[in-house]
């Protein structure tokens, strides 16, 4: 076990069984960063060690956060895409939402931020101020309050900073954030960058998910886009979950009107000329937009917009499971 500063004093606040497992403790700015190995434990028996933890710590002099970091044999994780042909269509938003849906259905999830030159999940995940620490050479995810771990491009430079890198930089710091130290994520949430370019190709040919879902706004442009998304995921064999259609209808605040600024029923057309499955539809809703820009995914509630979202999670969900796992 590596410790240095005040951590000695720390580990001698943890029950011996903790202690036990301690493979790292460090202390830095006033974030305590704890790397436990839990071979042999469930599920139950991790969380409580976790708990257990965070309990002994929480309050100790000079620390402010507790995160946790698990090592174990390794676990069958699976990588679910969630792609666009092109930007603006609330692909970001998605892949929050559904990361923390998931993780209210019980799941185990990870989310990454694979935008490298436009991360955003820093921000829709309310963990803009926080940076990943890193054990043996990976990086340790930064916990989020919605239960799921996040890395993000966002989490490791300047707000607002743009990325000037050539395609293997991009491609290296990508697969940084994919090989992170997960844990017990059995799910991985990646949410891809616009396009079907150099980057998206390398991700899907190296990381290789076990599917893809596609987001499109109604209208005819997008569509026609994110049939180019759909042909790259087939070109390199990876399965399409299900069409999503995002901005699908405005209810008027002050009328109830219900109008389509970007049409209506397109994707689900689309879908069913594409012959892939059609998961449902996102509401433009004002409310959606205000809770994620102050790093509150929708989805964390039971309201209608969160509701939105779990029906998606759940049949993305049945589709992983019958899948096998």
């Amino acid at each position: 076990m590596s410790e240095g500063g005040d951590t000695g004093a720390l580990a001698g606040l943890l029950p011996a069984p903790v202690r036990q497992r301690l493979q790292s403790l460090r202390l830095a700015d006033g974030v305590a960063t704890l790397v436990l190995d839990v071979a042999g434990l469930d599920r139950a028996a991790r969380d409580g060690l976790e708990a257990t933890v965070g309990d002994a710590l929480r309050g100790a002099p000079g620390v402010n956060e507790v995160r946790v970091a698990m090592t174990a044999e390794k676990v069958r994780r699976r990588i679910v895409a969630v792609g666009s042909g092109k930007g603006g269509v609330g692909k970001s938003t998605l892949s929050a939402n559904l990361a923390v849906a998931l993780a209210r259905l019980g799941r185990k999830v990870g989310l990454v931020d694979a935008d490298i030159y436009g991360p955003s999940q820093a921000r829709l995940m309310g963990s803009e101020d926080k940076r990943p620490e890193a054990y043996d050479k990976q990086l340790i995810p930064v916990p989020s309050p919605w239960g799921v771990p996040v890395l993000s491009m966002g989490h490791l430079i300047e707000p607002g900073r743009a990325i000037a890198w050539r395609g293997p930089m991009v491609s290296g710091a990508l697969g940084q954030l994919v090989d992170a130290a997960w844990g017990d994520a059995e799910i991985l949430i990646v949410d891809l960058p616009p396009g079907t370019g150099d980057v998206q190709l390398t991700m899907l040919q190296k990381h290789k998910p076990a599917g893809a879902v596609i987001v499109s706004t109604p209208q005819d442009l997008a569509l026609i886009d994110a049939t180019r998304a759909i042909q790259l995921f087939e070109q390199v064999g990876v399965p399409i979950v299900g069409l999503v259609e995002n901005m699908a209808g405005y209810v008027c605040p002050h009328c109830n009107e219900v109008s389509d600024p970007f049409g209506s029923g397109g994707v689900e057309a689309a879908a069913a000329d594409l012959a892939v499955p059609f998961l449902g539809r996102i509401p433009l809703d004002l409310a959606i937009r205000r809770d994620s820009d102050a790093g509150r995914p929708p989805a964390a509630s039971d309201g209608p917009q969160g509701q939105a979202f779990m029906a998606l999670a759940r049949k993305l969900a049945a589709w992983l499971d019958a899948q096998g796992g």
